[in-house]
């Protein structure tokens, strides 16, 4: 079954809510159907890092390029890179790997006003719920590169340091790419989240800045080195609880 079956029409005598709930069920099976297509063609991607960004960027915008460049480095030194699939960030992540020497692949998102898929995917999958594609991302990356980006990005990055943070997710790098976009963030999770008791003080080192392509990737092999590529069996049964 794809995901991109169309739901099938529902006789319903007894009225529109009857109709609903038929289609809420399908809906759920496709769900289901996107996860299981997903999980199966990502169950080889390891070693993997994550590339997030703004798909707003123009690509004649240093922090396109700056990703392309990340991504190339990544992929020359054996990792797989995980990006968004459409515009801007995820076009130069997505390049980036597609020229280098491990897999390109594009996480798309279908939205309202279409999302484009942008042509650097050696693996394409589509999906229609972002909290499946979300799954996607954090199953099978062992690192995060978080360049600058909007709420989207915010979303991404927030959503990995909450599973890590609460332990349903196992302990992997957030690297922050631009100290002069993401300092103030950083400095108001310090003054304010640590300094109220929201999050812990060590907290915070679930977190780093960086503004190289070789920083990220020192960052990314310290964590590769210390705890290697393959995916331990309690960290396996951790992820079961996403």
């Amino acid at each position: 079954m794809s995901v991109s079956d169309k739901v099938p029409e529902v006789s319903d005598p007894f009225g529109s809510s009857q109709k609903f709930r038929a289609r809420e069920a399908w809906h759920v099976l496709k769900v289901m159907a996107e996860f299981v297509e997903s999980a199966e063609a990502l169950q080889s991607v390891i070693p993997a890092v994550s590339l997030f960004g703004s798909a707003r960027t123009p690509r004649d915008h240093p922090y396109y390029k700056l990703a392309e460049e990340i991504a190339l480095a990544l992929s020359d030194s054996g990792f797989s890179v995980i990006s968004g699939g459409g515009p801007g960030i995820m076009e130069a992540a997505n390049k980036g790997a597609f020229h280098g020497r491990s897999p390109s692949i594009g996480l798309n998102i279908v939205l309202p006003h279409e999302q484009k898929p942008n042509e650097y995917q050696d693996v394409s999958l589509k999906f229609s719920h972002f909290f499946s594609r979300k799954v996607m991302f954090v199953k099978h990356s062992m690192a995060y590169v978080v360049m600058p980006g909007g709420f989207g990005t915010l979303d991404e990055m927030f959503e990995a340091l909450t599973l890590v943070q609460t332990g349903k997710l196992r302990r992997m790098p957030v690297i922050l790419v631009g100290s002069a976009f993401w300092t103030g963030l950083l400095d108001w999770f310090q003054a304010h989240l640590v300094a109220e008791g929201m999050i812990k003080a060590e907290d915070m080192n679930l977190i780093s800045i960086v503004d190289t392509p070789q920083a990220v990737l020192d960052q990314v092999f310290l964590h590769y080195e210390t705890r290697g590529a393959e995916v331990a069996p309690p960290d396996n049964e951790q992820m079961l609880t996403l």
